[in-house]
């Protein structure tokens, strides 16, 4: 077994070899997890909100979808990745309180969070192979990226990998 490097809410940490990296407490935030199978590099993202350009306070680039795939991406290249190769897997995205204007655009963090993650991946050719999104409870997750393997866990819920 090797480390295991944890990850801030909106922080993101590459990793490599037999190394693993965690993040907890994902509610309405989204871990994302990409990996290149060949190289072994991978890495994990907190995203806490969607979009950088949504906000005047936007200095910590690893907060939002956008930048901080594109700067998660551009680091692992930097160690050996190669970007074709790349592969995703998203965790996360919940709707932890209920409102009753819950239709309103500002309190569906979690459904904005993951939809801004899903566009940012697809704009740079990433295939997300799974993941376990949404619903209304938090996550605590554990990404391999050498076997390529996302374990979820909830309290109240059973551990899964995806």
């Amino acid at each position: 077994m090797g480390e295991l490097i944890k990850v801030g809410m909106a922080d993101w940490k590459l990793c490599l070899g037999d190394n693993s990296v965690t993040t907890l407490g994902l509610g309405s935030c989204v871990g994302v997890a990409l990996r290149d199978p060949i190289s072994g590099v991978g890495g994990l993202a907190h995203v806490m909100l969607p979009d950088s350009n949504e906000t005047n306070n936007n200095s910590n680039r690893a907060k939002f979808a956008d930048t901080a795939i594109a700067d998660m991406i551009a680091e692992m290249v930097k160690k050996g990745a190669n970007k074709s190769r790349l592969v995703a897997k998203l965790a996360g995205g919940a709707q932890m309180f209920s409102f009753n204007s819950s239709k309103s655009d500002m309190m569906r963090v979690g459904e904005r969070n993951v939809a801004a993650c899903e566009k940012k991946l697809k704009e740079y050719g990433i295939r997300i192979l799974a993941k376990d999104t949404g619903d209304n409870y938090g996550r605590t997750v554990v990404f391999f990226p050498a076997s390529g393997d996302y374990i979820i866990r909830s309290v109240g819920k059973p551990e899964k990998t995806i």
